[in-house]
């Protein structure tokens, strides 16, 4: 019995041995399809993963943001006694004259189009009696300003330089919260700056930065300095015009804001066009519907608006509308809390009929009106 054992021992294990060569090397022979196997491993992680990097859409977008340097010439605030007539007399006679410096700042700005035609933040600009631009590849040029809207906080600027690159744009309406942005900018004077978070809200207003609100609102670091600089999206289009932070301290604190780029863009073309930003007007005075008067006319969400008075002869009071009027719609378009229909007409062009949606006395109503161009606003 040892004798065949010890006989059959060899052929045994070399049996088993080509047993695994074969299916190691010949697994469709058994029905197993280890290539379908290895290749779920390999690319189930490599589904699972985002970009890596973001550098494609740095290089598209980042030509076109430039850092501008502004200075201007300002007086020194003499002492209270100064103001004393006996004392400027003093001054006057002795032709002691108040002291002057120059006062400088910086900010950021985007080439809109190959032109040379630069979007910027106007509070960047304000009272600069010199604007200059430094282009990414080094380039610098003294900037026009060709208009400024201190309502939306956008100014326009104007370079002369040949082979400008233009930032691609994108749809800011399309954009969701989650979304990875980037911004870019000069931060600090640091010089040409990316910094990347998401999209955390939209239609931001109610903050008192300016007139006309409707901001995107990102963690991406902005910090002094970014403003009038761009915030993109992950293939680099132009999504906004950074403007602002909330912050205690000054710096970066997670809050950013920017103007969304359509409306940036509208009213750079009216600013290049006229020379202001042409403005749709009703002539109405309107606050938030009370929750007790939204739930007595069934409306939902607390969307409509009660007018409280109308401009005389103005494009509301022409049509008919009264204090007491519930506007629930305009175009059919709801009117929120007043803040989207006032945006609505804003963006609308004077002359252009709109369909206001009303109830009046718990009656459905609807009124239709022209336009009227927004009065100047009285220094």
């Amino acid at each position: 019995m040892k004798a065949v054992f010890q006989f059959l021992q060899w052929p045994v294990i070399c049996g088993l041995l080509a047993a695994i060569i074969i299916l190691d090397h010949f697994p469709s022979l058994f029905g197993i399809d280890n290539h379908n196997n290895q290749s779920q491993q390999i690319t189930a992680p490599a589904m699972s993963q985002g970009p890596y990097s973001y550098s494609q859409a740095v290089m598209s977008a980042a030509p076109a943001v430039v850092n501008i340097y502004t200075s201007k010439l300002v007086k020194e605030q003499l002492p209270p006694q100064f103001s004393d007539p006996f004392f400027r007399y003093f001054l006057q006679r002795n032709n002691i004259r108040q002291k002057e410096r120059v006062q400088r700042s910086l900010g950021s700005g985007v080439i809109i189009s190959p032109e040379g035609y630069l979007l910027t933040n106007h509070h960047v600009i304000n009272e600069a009696d010199e604007i200059l631009v430094l282009l990414q590849d080094g380039r610098e040029a003294l900037a026009t300003a060709i208009g400024s809207d201190p309502e939306s906080d956008l100014a326009v600027l104007k370079i002369n330089l040949d082979d400008l690159e233009s930032i691609p744009v994108g749809d800011p309406a399309s954009a969701m919260v989650g979304d990875v942005v980037l911004a870019i900018g000069n931060p600090y004077g640091f010089g040409q700056t990316v910094t990347q978070g998401i999209i955390s809200a939209t239609g931001r207003y109610g903050l008192k930065l300016s007139t006309y609100e409707n901001f995107i609102q990102t963690d991406a670091a902005i910090n002094p300095g970014n403003s009038g600089g761009a915030l993109v999206d992950a293939q680099g289009n132009l999504l906004g015009i950074n403007t602002a932070i909330y912050s205690k301290t000054g710096g970066s604190q997670g809050i950013g804001l920017a103007i969304p780029s359509d409306l940036a863009l509208r009213i750079m073309s009216d600013l290049v066009q006229y020379g202001k930003v042409i403005r749709g007007w009703l002539g109405i005075e309107v606050q938030a519907i009370p929750a007790a008067l939204a739930q007595a006319n069934q409306l939902q969400g607390n969307n409509g608006v009660v007018v409280t008075g109308t401009y005389p002869n103005g494009p509301a009071d022409q049509s008919g509308l009264i204090s007491g009027d519930i506007i629930t719609r305009i175009n059919n378009q709801p009117v929120g809390d007043g803040h989207a229909g006032m945006n609505f007409i804003a963006a609308t062009r004077p002359g252009e009929s709109v369909a206001i949606e009303i109830i009046r006395q718990g009656q459905k109503m609807k009124i239709d009106t022209a336009v009227g161009t927004r009065p100047e606003a009285e220094n």
